[in-house]
């Protein structure tokens, strides 16, 4: 599987995303923004980070990079995408998912554990968890409050979009005051996926637990499966 991860000016987890990628035996490529196509590649991370200063609105100049406009097309193409939180946040800018983002509510940068709820197993990323389980993913943001229109939310609903939600060992909580707990979506054909948590910082038990590992094994279960002529 020829993976890529984005780079962009400001990115900071670009290099967590290629030693995750590694720890499940595979051997990613850094993708420059500057570059102008991804032809070849089966996966495109956009990692977290600052791209460029997060100036104007996270992720709003990042989205103009000249590589953005071979990732829409691959990801119209049905091509996986995965954005994390600032890389979740550029996914918004360019269209590929629906919403935005505001400020967190108390207006803090969040950089601490937090339970998520898995809400869709169906997918190319989730396949490896159960409907409901809680993990235990980082978070790592000042402006991860997802909001969107009740049209748009109810779509998210209806078609079974809403991959994670934010949750306290209770089932109740959210950090950064995001709309219906929301912590990740899936654009309606299940091929890009947008998360504000950071999966690549929860694969080893030496820097806190390992619940983030089983999404990048579930990606290459999927593509395990599409190889041998699978769905």
């Amino acid at each position: 599987m020829k993976i890529g991860v984005v780079r962009f000016p400001g990115s900071s987890c670009e290099v967590d995303c290629l030693e995750a990628w590694r720890l499940v035996g595979e051997d990613p490529v850094m993708i420059w923004h500057q570059e102008t196509s991804v032809k070849g590649f089966d996966l495109i991370v956009l990692p977290g980070g600052f791209s460029y200063g997060n100036y104007l609105r996270p992720g709003s100049i990042a989205r103009y990079s000249p590589i953005m406009e071979d990732v829409i097309r691959f990801a119209k193409s049905g091509g996986l995408v995965w954005g994390i939180s600032n890389g979740f946040q550029i996914l918004t800018e360019c269209g590929l998912l629906p919403g935005a983002f505001l400020r967190n509510v108390g207006l803090r940068y969040i950089c601490a554990p937090q339970y998520l709820r898995v809400e869709n197993s169906d997918l190319p990323f989730t396949n490896q968890y159960e409907k409901g389980r809680l993990i235990q993913i980082p978070i790592s943001h000042g402006e991860g409050n997802y909001t969107i229109d009740d049209e748009g939310l109810k779509r998210l609903q209806d078609n079974n979009q809403i991959v994670f939600r934010y949750v306290n060992t209770d089932t109740s909580g959210n950090p950064n005051g995001s709309r219906d707990n929301i912590a990740g979506i899936v654009n309606k054909e299940g091929n890009v996926l947008g998360m504000m948590p950071h999966p690549e910082r929860a694969v080893e038990e030496i820097i806190g637990g390992v619940d983030g590992k089983e999404m990048f094994l579930s990606v290459l279960k999927h593509w395990e499966g599409r190889s041998q002529g699978g769905a």
